[in-house]
C-alpha cells in the first residue's frame, strides 16, 4: 500500500486559518487505496483560527510572516516538518495544500519584503523539507490519480 502525506484540510480537517477544510471528495477517491497520513504544521503550531501568513523573501532566506504582527512563524512549522518526515521517513507522495505558504508544492505566493508579489510559483516551507528528502511533491490541484 502506497503512504501518502496530505495536506489535513484535504481530508476535511478545520485546521485552515479560518478553522474551515478545504475537504475534496474527488482526490479522496482517487487515493482510496493508499495509507493516507495527514499534517498541518500551522494548525499543530498556531491552532485554529489563527492569523493569516505570507511566504516573504528576505536577505537572509523565505520565511512565514504573521500578517498581523509581522512576527516570523517559520521555525515552528520548518521544526514540525522536520519532525514529521523523520517519523514518516518511507512517503511515495506528498500532497500540499495549494497556494499554501507551509505546504504549497509549486502554488504558493512569495512577497518580498515590502508587499510586492514576487512569485505565485513557489514551495512552501513544509514542501521544501519534503523536495530536500527526495520525496515526490504535488499540489493537491495538480494530482492526476497515479501515485
Amino acid at each position: 500500500m502506497k503512504k501518502v502525506a496530505i495536506s489535513a484540510c484535504l481530508l476535511g480537517e478545520k485546521c485552515r486559518y479560518d478553522a474551515t477544510d478545504n475537504k475534496n471528495e474527488i482526490l479522496l477517491e482517487q487515493l482510496k487505496d493508499a495509507q493516507l497520513i495527514p499534517f498541518c504544521p500551522e494548525d499543530f503550531a498556531f491552532g485554529s483560527p489563527r492569523p493569516t501568513m505570507d511566504l516573504v523573501r528576505t536577505q537572509q532566506e523565505d520565511k512565514a510572516l504573521s500578517n498581523l504582527t509581522g512576527e516570523d512563524l517559520s521555525g515552528p512549522i520548518t521544526e514540525y516538518a522536520r519532525l514529521f518526515f523523520d517519523r514518516h521517513s518511507k512517503l511515495d507522495l506528498f500532497i500540499g495544500k495549494d497556494r499554501s505558504p507551509s505546504c504549497g508544492v509549486c502554488s504558493a505566493r512569495l512577497y518580498d519584503e515590502k508587499q510586492n508579489l514576487f512569485s505565485s510559483k513557489e514551495a512552501g516551507l513544509m514542501t521544501k523539507e519534503a523536495k530536500k528528502r527526495n520525496i515526490r511533491c504535488v499540489d493537491a490541484e495538480d494530482f492526476k490519480g497515479s501515485i
